[in-house]
């Protein structure tokens, strides 16, 4: 059976950002061993509200504690020029419908640069891209015609999209999901199980029964040793 992973992302998640940045380094290698991945925008929103769960920022020790995370994932992961913007969070289901609507009409590598995008204008230009002319910018960046432009932007108020960005909200959380990235993963022998975060890779790696080193530390006097 073909190994998978099915990733829920919303554009205004910074550990989102960070998975998104990490899976597609990754993702000729992925395949080389028989790896898809499809890629769902969702809206984070919708899937606090339906987990219960609450965004870190609402709370003290978590908005404490991410001070101090974000910064150094965004280093880690290699994410250059990354700034939380003033005005964070924004409402996203204007951009997450859009890029539903390019993801259905365009070749899967311009649906997935133009979605990076839309984290790098938020977190290193400090730009709202909640805003329609925020998006058409970063679509003519894109090398989208002016109306092919107005035609992504009109699907933010198409019922047809709004309910697209409903269902694959709910389907992440029919999956068990309560923040964002999530992912649903099956491996080769067609079992399946959840993984929440950027920082699981090592052990969804293990999971998919990838050919992965362990990270070590070096010794200070010889040999080395297992983080």
């Amino acid at each position: 059976m073909a190994a998978r992973i099915d990733a829920y992302f919303d554009c205004v998640s910074p550990f989102s950002y960070f998975a998104f940045v990490h899976l597609l380094r990754n993702k000729d290698v992925l395949r080389s061993h028989g790896v898809e991945i499809d890629f769902h925008p969702v809206f984070l929103g919708g899937i606090n509200a339906g987990s219960g769960n609450k965004p870190p920022f609402t709370l003290p020790a978590k908005a404490k504690y991410m001070k101090y995370d974000v910064p150094r994932s965004a280093k880690y992961f290699g994410v250059e020029g990354f700034k939380t913007p003033k005005f964070f969070p924004i409402l996203t289901v204007v951009p997450q419908r859009c890029i539903i609507y390019i993801k259905e009409h365009y070749p899967t590598e311009r649906f997935e640069q133009t979605w990076l995008s839309f984290w790098q204008y938020l977190f290193v230009k400090n730009v709202d891209t909640s805003k329609p002319e925020v998006l058409a910018e970063i679509f003519a960046e894109h090398k989208f015609s002016e109306q092919e432009i107005k035609d992504i932007l009109a699907a933010a108020s198409d019922p047809k999209y709004k309910q697209a960005l409903t269902d694959n909200t709910q389907k992440a959380l029919d999956r068990g999901a309560y923040g964002a990235p999530y992912y649903w993963v099956r491996n080769s022998k067609g079992e399946e199980e959840p993984f929440f975060g950027s920082d699981r890779f090592p052990i969804m790696w293990k999971f998919l029964d990838l050919p992965v080193s362990e990270p070590t530390i070096k010794s200070a006097t010889s040999g080395d040793a297992r983080l």
